[in-house]
């Protein structure tokens, strides 16, 4: 199995009904909030290394997470925090996944062109004028993988750890199959 290295995840939840987003600028130091210029306060937190929006409506996004515990973690931290300066928060939070992005190095390297007819141009996008990457959008799992000539991609839409595991698994599979990974 490739090795496949967690760049990013992306995972949705909400807090409250609403939140006091004044009050929590005021309360939590490492809050930032400039209304002005962004309607959500940013959260950073250096452990797990993560950044989370709240809204006002009560949902929080968070960004920068390696892994789900990683997420998990970040919101039982931020629920702590809201409700030691006295904001009441919902016991449990339904964590919703809307991004993953990975890397990972299929070991070989590639010559998107011949990697491009080969997969359809249907389903390919590839302007090397424009990006010297190849864009291979699979149906199943629904995810987007940027390949390199080096070999290299990246994954990016995933939902589940699975889905990138799947889809690295799957372009290998067809790459070698066709003879166009070149170790």
């Amino acid at each position: 199995m490739t090795e496949i290295n967690i760049q990013n995840i992306v995972a949705s939840t909400k807090f409250a009904d609403k939140l006091d987003l004044d009050v929590i600028a005021q309360s939590i130091k490492e809050a930032e909030y400039e209304p002005e210029q962004f309607p959500g306060l940013i959260y950073r937190l250096k452990e797990p290394k993560t950044a989370t929006l709240l809204f006002t409506s009560g949902a929080a996004n968070c960004t920068g997470a390696k892994s789900i515990d990683d997420v998990k973690l970040n919101i039982k931290i931020i629920a702590g925090k809201l409700e030691t300066i006295g904001i009441e928060v919902f016991k449990d939070h339904e964590i919703v996944i809307q991004n993953i992005v990975a890397t990972s190095d299929l070991g070989g390297e590639l010559n998107l062109s011949e990697v491009a007819v080969a997969l359809g141009l249907e389903n390919v996008e590839y302007e090397p004028e424009q990006f010297p990457g190849l864009v291979y959008r699979l149906s199943v799992p629904k995810v987007a993988l940027l390949l390199f000539g080096s070999g290299k991609i990246v994954c990016a839409g995933a939902k589940k750890i699975e889905d990138v595991d799947s889809a690295v698994e799957k372009v290998l599979k067809e790459l070698t199959l066709l003879k166009l990974l070149r170790k």
